[in-house]
């Protein structure tokens, strides 16, 4: 079917619980008035022109996201979707013991219904900043097939701007080119270390430096509905391939899914670059750190009052 819509959606992704953080830390207030992260984001949303917004929640969950969010619906559609651990591909078998969500791609996917026009993705739980939705709006509003590939984008962060002090983060690393995202490759354990920024593949018995310059994907991503195709194939193969090595913890990492689409040169990905600087509660002690810096932005005038 021809999908004929082209007022692009905002995708939030609000399943994951916070293992590390230690609770639904989607839901906890960080405002000076009990906002909490996603009324910010969605705040800068509104001003960049979105109108829809669909969350990928937990069903269980849906009561409390309904009433948090009962202040931002008066501003912008607020719609769901469920992210379900046996919603898997057809003719596939649960792994017995497995509770862990199978990852950011599948949470994509559990959106496909609600979703008939170019989307942008982000996380619930981070604050990406007023540039980063002013200019993926902009870039949606005309995404679409050219010249042989689909227009796919990226907001590019600094990985310096993406730290916590309090512990290990997990960044895309970006290879990028002329201004075009050339692969990326997910590192799970980058921290800062000994007057630097390090990160390690062997959970921490070693170490490589990274520069601060480092360009970044915090999982902001512009794209059209071409996408759901590749996450269905790749989420299969996920089945065929990874799910009998290590049933219990595999994932479908989002930046794999797009980093293959890169390799076949079906797409290509703009990135927008972004010098804001990142906040997010990894962990319970990073609450602190945000909550003084919007209260500082709402004291400066870059957020209302009253939100």
């Amino acid at each position: 079917m021809k999908r004929e819509n082209r007022e692009p959606i905002l995708l939030v992704l609000a399943a994951g619980m916070g293992s590390r953080y230690g609770g639904l830390k989607q839901i906890d207030p960080v405002g000076p008035n009990g906002e909490i992260i996603i009324d910010y984001s969605l705040y800068d949303a509104t001003q960049a022109g979105f109108k829809k917004v669909v969350f990928v929640i937990k069903e269980e969950n849906r009561a409390d996201f309904d009433r948090i969010l009962a202040r931002a619906a008066k501003h912008i559609k607020i719609e769901y979707a469920y992210q379900q651990l046996d919603d898997i591909p057809e003719g596939c078998v649960l792994p017995e013991g497995r509770v862990k969500p199978w990852g950011t791609g599948h949470a994509v996917l559990a959106a496909e219904s609600k979703i008939d026009a170019p989307f942008a993705v982000i996380n619930s739980d981070d604050f990406y900043g007023r540039e980063s939705f002013a200019e993926i709006y902009k870039f949606l509003k005309t995404a679409g097939h050219y010249e042989g590939k689909e227009k796919y984008a990226m907001v590019g962060f600094l990985l310096k701007n993406t730290l916590t002090e309090n512990g290990f983060v997990s960044r895309g690393v970006c290879e990028v080119e002329n201004g075009h995202l050339k692969g990326i490759v997910e590192r799970t354990r980058i921290e800062k270390r000994d007057g630097g920024i390090a990160f390690s593949e062997d959970d921490g018995q070693s170490w490589q430096s990274m520069p601060g310059e480092t360009i970044v994907s915090m999982n902001h991503w512009g794209f059209t509905t071409s996408i759901f195709e590749s996450l269905h194939r790749d989420f299969k193969r996920l089945f065929e391939e990874a799910v009998p090595r290590n049933p219990l913890k595999t994932e479908l990492f989002l930046p794999f899914v797009v980093d293959a689409m890169l390799k076949e040169g079906k797409i290509d990905v703009k990135v927008l670059s972004s010098t804001d600087k990142w906040y997010g509660v990894t962990y319970a002690e990073d609450k602190k750190t945000v909550k003084a810096a919007l209260k500082e932005m709402m004291q400066n005038g870059v957020y209302p009052q009253n939100l």
